[in-house]
């Protein structure tokens, strides 16, 4: 089963690059055509990196690994947020503060104290407070929270994997995951300089829908590999329940029932994947990305 189809791709504008003056040569072989001044990404290539990418995370998170979603755009904000809070995973959705991973230990800190903060209110020490200084601590919290809340899921571990929209605009995080060797799955638009990232997923970083489409892929498979670590101790109880199904797609409930029944057909290693597809290349290449001439033709 696909984890994303081209028609997917093609309705949510994935396959749209920037205009062919803001491009960086280095993302040349990501692009298929340029139409009307506008760079063409192959989806092709977009369908595989995705593979690699589901893969990737999936086995990460099996293995007890976080996946820490970061996209602070206006674009991307709301999805980066639902997504994360979809498979309780970590997630940066409005400002990325230095030092988030390299500085880990002071982050941590200013978490315990939001944490301190929130129990005291919560246990009406607030009411022993001047209006005033209830006030300034109830701003504190709410300052804290926009700044570090996502994070609470990353209290007890650094991330082993970071997703991120646009690599330009997360630039910050970039260089941090990079220093510290943590790796990075990220959309790559047309304009960005590929070479920081593992798995470059060539996509549009600015449309709504395609970061929408693009990142609950990646959620699915976080939720994915929960699954596969909670299949993997003796005695578990059922992978998932009947409360967890509206949180899960059609296509990774599918996917976790094959888990349960034991039934790995359908799930592929990305070299099986390859090798599967290898045969077919060209012809899907030459065929698929007609429909995006098509595409163009009827938008023209």
């Amino acid at each position: 089963m696909a984890i994303v189809t081209m028609k997917q791709l093609l309705e949510t504008g994935v396959h749209f690059g920037h205009r062919t003056q803001r491009w960086h040569p280095k993302m040349a072989p990501y692009i298929y055509t340029e139409r009307n001044n506008v760079h063409i990404i192959d989806l092709q290539q977009t369908v595989t990196a995705m593979e690699e990418a589901y893969a990737f995370i999936r086995k990460t998170v099996a293995e007890g690994g976080k996946l820490l979603f970061v996209g602070t755009k206006r674009q991307a904000q709301d999805t980066i947020e639902y997504e994360a809070a979809r498979c309780g995973m970590p997630y940066v959705a409005h400002r990325w503060l230095g030092g988030t991973l390299t500085n880990w230990q002071t982050v941590g800190a200013r978490l315990d104290y939001l944490e301190e903060l929130e129990a005291s209110r919560d246990a009406g020490e607030f009411e022993f407070f001047t209006k005033k200084e209830a006030l300034m601590k109830t701003r504190e919290i709410k300052k804290l929270k926009a700044r570090l809340g996502g994070l609470r899921e990353m209290k007890e571990q650094l991330p082993a994997v970071l997703f991120v929209v646009d690599i330009i605009a997360e630039a910050t995080a970039v260089a941090e995951a990079n220093r510290l060797g943590i790796p990075i799955v990220a959309l790559v638009d047309t304009n960005c300089l590929p070479d920081p990232i593992d798995i470059v997923i060539p996509s549009n970083d600015d449309a709504i829908r395609a970061i929408r489409l693009m990142t609950s892929k990646m959620a699915d498979a976080v939720l994915e590999g929960m699954a596969l670590r909670k299949a993997a101790v003796p005695d578990a109880e059922e992978i998932y329940t009947a409360e967890d199904e509206k949180y899960l797609s059609a296509e990774t409930l599918i996917r976790l029932r094959q888990i349960q029944t034991g039934d790995q057909s359908g799930i592929k290693s990305p070299e099986t994947a390859a090798v599967l597809k290898a045969s077919a290349e060209i012809e899907a290449r030459v065929s698929e990305m007609g429909q995006v001439e098509n595409e163009l033709e009827e938008g023209a």
